[in-house]
């Protein structure tokens, strides 16, 4: 007799409804920009491309346990990453942009792969490469996360230009905040051209660094915000 009584009560919680768990994940981007600006802050300053073995050694052997730490960090923020996509597709659904909503799931299951990948990379040099001896082999991973870094801008900008865009097209933001979508989207293009030997405009530097990770953590704090203000569309979708 007590069974039913049960799936009854469960069946009615907050806990088991679409409209929590969609609320839930529409919060995953905010949640994914606080743990990354987190990972980084633990992560530290990275070796510049070429940096001497001594360099190597010193960051990656002395700053071995927050690396480690930095990567437990990292790969779950990378769910986060996933759920806020999956948020971002579902609402674009729901509005009648699923071709967008598509262009999400593609573009941040490319941007996951390569985080995921840097992150892997960074892990194994703290946790063994950098402290077997083998210098070049331990130059060449640290420059070829940073080539991860510049790559990684184009899925990046595509996962920017379908939100901002199929939220535009739906008319869930005005034509101000689709302009700065737009200007985001070209900005992270540009960040794929860093190729210079030194300064700004490198691998390794102030943009790649800090400009283009900023620009996609705000375009992302603002489209959890989009996210949060609209009603989650009444089907069981979750």
């Amino acid at each position: 007799m007590s069974t039913p009584t049960l799936a009854k009560t469960s069946s009615t919680s907050v806990y088991t409804t679409p409209v929590f768990w969609e609320g839930l994940w529409r919060k995953s981007g905010i949640n994914f920009a606080v743990l990354f600006i987190i990972a980084y802050v633990i992560y530290g300053y990275q070796p510049q491309v070429g940096a001497s073995a001594d360099a190597l050694a010193a960051f990656y052997g002395g700053h071995r346990t927050w690396i480690l730490i930095a990567a437990v960090v990292s790969g779950l923020n990378v769910l986060n990453l996933m759920w806020f996509a999956a948020a971002l597709r579902t609402a674009l659904a729901d509005a009648g942009q699923d071709g967008w909503g598509a262009a999400a799931t593609a573009s941040s299951a490319a941007v996951g792969g390569m985080f995921l990948l840097l992150v892997t990379v960074s892990a194994a040099l703290a946790y063994s490469i950098a402290g077997s001896g083998n210098d070049r082999l331990t130059s060449g991973l640290n420059d070829f996360a940073w080539a991860l870094v510049v790559l990684s801008s184009f899925p990046r900008a595509m996962l920017i230009m379908a939100g901002s865009f199929g939220f535009w097209r739906a008319g869930l933001i005005s034509n101000a905040l689709f302009g700065a979508g737009v200007a985001a989207v070209v900005l992270e293009v540009l960040g794929g051209t860093t190729w210079l030997s030194g300064g700004f405009w490198a691998p390794d530097g102030a943009c790649s660094r800090f400009v283009s990770p900023i620009i996609g953590l705000v375009w992302v704090v603002v489209v959890s915000w989009v996210l949060l203000t609209q009603s989650p569309a009444t089907r069981a979708g979750w």
